[in-house]
C-alpha cells in the first residue's frame, strides 16, 4: 500500500491530541503522523513525540501555513488532514483502506458528527452534512483525504490564518471528484459551547461572507478569536 501521511495542526492541544493519536495508533505501521505546531505552551509537542509523530514548527499562528508545512514535509502518496480535537471510530483504518487503492482523483471528507449528546447537535449535523454533500462545501473539521499529486495540482492550502478550508475547496479544479466518505468523524463541541450553537453558526456565516467580499483574513481572524 502507498504510504499515508496524516497532518495535524496544533496549538495548546495537550488535552485533545492524545485521544486522536490513540485513535490513529491502530495504523501506526502504515502511516506517518505529521504535527505542525504554532507555539504551544503546554505539553502538546511532548505528547506528539511520545506517540512517534514528526513535529514541525510554524512561526505564525496560521492554520493554512501549518497545513502547508505539513504537506510539504510529508512523504505519503495520500494525505489526510485532521484537526487536533477530532476523534475517529475504532474501525476507521479498515474502512478507509480501499480509498488508497482507488482513483487518485477522488477527494474525500468524512461525515460530520459532534462529540456531544445534546439533541440540538443532531440538527447541526444534518445541516452540515446536507451542505457538504449537495453544495460541495465541507469544512476543515470534516477532515480531508486527498492524493498528494492532486493536492499540489490544486495549489494546496494557502498561507492564510482562517478560511483556509473554504478557500481550498472553492479552488478545486473538479468538484465532481469531491465526495463524502460514509464514515463519521467526531469533532469537539468546544467552539459551540463557548457561545451557543446559533451564535456560533451566525459567526461562521459572517466570517465566510466577509471573506467572500475580499476582506483581509488577518482582520477576520482577529475578530473571530477576539475574547
Amino acid at each position: 500500500m502507498s504510504k499515508i501521511s496524516i497532518i495535524i495542526p496544533t496549538i495548546n492541544e495537550a488535552d485533545n491530541l492524545p485521544l486522536l493519536l490513540s485513535d490513529l495508533s491502530i495504523a501506526k505501521k502504515e502511516v506517518e503522523i505529521v504535527i505542525v505546531d504554532c507555539g504551544s505552551e503546554d505539553r502538546t509537542i511532548d505528547i506528539a513525540c511520545i506517540y512517534g509523530a514528526k513535529v514541525y514548527k510554524s512561526k505564525e499562528k496560521n492554520r493554512g501555513l501549518q497545513l502547508g508545512i505539513g504537506a510539504e514535509n510529508s512523504k505519503g502518496e495520500w494525505l489526510i488532514f485532521l484537526h487536533a480535537d477530532t476523534r475517529l471510530t475504532n474501525d476507521w483504518f479498515t474502512k478507509i483502506k480501499p480509498v488508497f487503492k482507488g482513483d487518485k482523483n477522488s477527494i474525500f471528507y468524512f461525515k460530520f458528527k459532534i462529540n456531544d449528546k445534546k439533541l440540538i447537535y443532531r440538527l447541526l449535523e444534518i445541516l452540515v452534512n446536507f451542505r457538504s454533500k449537495y453544495f460541495k462545501q465541507p469544512y476543515g473539521d470534516q477532515g480531508l483525504i486527498i492524493h498528494r499529486e492532486i493536492y499540489f495540482k490544486n495549489g494546496g492550502f494557502r498561507k492564510i490564518p482562517i478560511m483556509e478550508d473554504v478557500d481550498f475547496f472553492r479552488r478545486l479544479n473538479n468538484k465532481k471528484n469531491l465526495k463524502q466518505f460514509n464514515l463519521p468523524i467526531f469533532t469537539s463541541s468546544r467552539k459551540w459551547e463557548r457561545t451557543n450553537i446559533f451564535f456560533q453558526a451566525l459567526k461562521n456565516w459572517r466570517c465566510r461572507r466577509r471573506w467572500l467580499k475580499g476582506e483581509s483574513t488577518k482582520t477576520i481572524y482577529s475578530d473571530y478569536y477576539k475574547k
